[in-house]
C-alpha cells in the first residue's frame, strides 16, 4: 500500500511558505532600493546612519534613506521566518530524518551570510562586485526554501529516483543553464545605468549590449533544454507534479523572456525592470520545484 503522508498543520505551513514568500520578496525590495538609487540612502550598518539607528527625512535625500532601510528590515523578517522554520522542524518533523533537518538551517544560515554581504557593500559604497553577489544569494535561498515547501508535503523515507538516469542528467544541465541565465541577468544590470547610487553610476566594466545579448543566448540554452525535459517526461510517463511543474516553467520562461526584450528595446525602464526581478525570484523556485518533483520520499 502507498504511505500515507501526515499533513503538515497551519502554524507549520506558516512559516514554510511564509519563508519561501519573502524570500522572493526581498528580490523584489532589493530591486526597489536599485531601481530607485537608494542603495546608499543608508551609509552605515546596521544603522541608517553613524550613531542613528531609524532613518531620518532630509530634503536633499528624499525618501532614499527609508527605501533602504525597509529593505534592510525585511531581512529581521526572514530571520523570523527562517528561525520558524527551524524551530517547526526540530519540534513536529523529526520523523522527516536528519537530512531534512539540515536542508532547514541553510534559510537561517545563508540569510545571516546575505546580511553580511550587504554589509560589506554598503561599507565599500556599492562596489558592483559585490552588488552582484548579493544579489546571487538570493535564489540560491529561494531555491533551497522551494525545496523545503515540496518536502513539507511529501513523505518521510529516504530520497529515491522516480525515473532513468538520463532525466536527472538533463536536468542537471538545465539547472546549471538556470544559474548562468540568473548571473548574466545579474552581470546585465551590474552593466547597465541602475547602480542604485543616486551620486554615481558604478558599474561593471562591460558593453551592456554585448553581455544582454550573452544573457539571451544563455535563456535560449536554457529553452532547449526545457523542452527536452518535457519531451522526457511525457516519453517516461511522469508523474503529475514534474510535468506541472515543468508547463510552469514555460509560461514563465515566455513571459520572462518578453519582458527582457521589452527593456532592452525600451531603455530599461524601471517597472519592467522590477516584474524581471520577481520573475527571476520563481524561475528559482521553480527549477528547484521541478527537480524536487523527480524524487519521492515516499515508502
Amino acid at each position: 500500500m502507498p504511505e500515507t503522508v501526515t499533513q503538515p498543520d497551519r502554524l507549520t505551513r506558516f512559516f514554510f511558505w511564509g519563508n519561501l514568500f519573502c524570500q522572493i520578496g526581498i528580490i523584489v525590495t532589493g530591486g526597489v532600493v536599485r531601481l530607485t538609487k537608494s542603495g546608499l540612502g543608508c551609509t552605515s550598518w546596521p544603522g541608517c546612519e553613524p550613531g542613528q539607528f531609524l532613518p531620518v527625512y532630509h530634503p536633499e535625500s528624499g525618501l532614499h534613506p527609508f527605501i533602504e532601510a525597509g529593505n534592510r528590515a525585511l531581512t529581521g523578517v526572514l530571520v523570523i521566518f527562517a528561525v520558524g522554520l527551524l524551530a517547526m522542524s526540530l519540534l513536529r518533523l523529526k520523523h522527516k530524518g536528519k537530512g531534512f533537518l539540515l536542508l532547514s538551517c541553510v534559510p537561517l544560515i545563508l540569510t545571516f551570510v546575505q546580511a553580511i554581504i550587504g554589509m560589506v557593500t554598503v561599507i565599500y559604497h556599492l562596489h558592483p562586485g559585490l552588488v552582484a553577489p548579493h544579489f546571487i544569494v538570493s535564489p540560491i535561498l529561494v531555491a533551497f526554501s522551494a525545496v523545503l515547501v515540496y518536502r513539507l508535503y511529501e513523505g518521510d523515507g529516504q530520497r529515491r529516483r522516480l525515473y532513468p538516469a538520463a532525466i536527472y542528467f538533463l536536468y542537471a544541465a538545465l539547472a546549471a543553464a538556470g544559474f548562468i541565465v540568473i548571473f548574466l541577468g545579474t552581470v546585465v544590470t551590474g552593466s547597465g545605468p541602475h547602480s542604485g547610487d543616486a551620486t554615481r553610476a558604478s558599474r561593471l566594466p562591460f558593453d551592456p549590449r554585448t553581455v544582454a545579448w550573452l544573457h539571451a543566448d544563455a535563456v535560449m540554452l536554457f529553452m532547449g533544454l526545457l523542452v527536452g525535459v518535457l519531451a522526457i517526461l511525457y516519453i517516461i510517463r511522469a508523474q503529475r507534479p514534474a510535468k506541472q511543474a515543468a508547463w510552469l516553467l514555460v509560461a514563465l520562461s515566455l513571459v520572462q523572456g518578453a519582458i527582457g526584450y521589452g527593456q532592452y528595446f525600451l531603455g530599461l525602464p524601471e517597472l519592467l525592470v522590477g516584474m524581471h526581478l520577481l520573475g527571476a525570484g520563481l524561475f528559482a523556485a521553480l527549477i528547484a520545484y521541478l527537480g524536487a518533483a523527480l524524487y519521492t520520499w515516499r515508502q
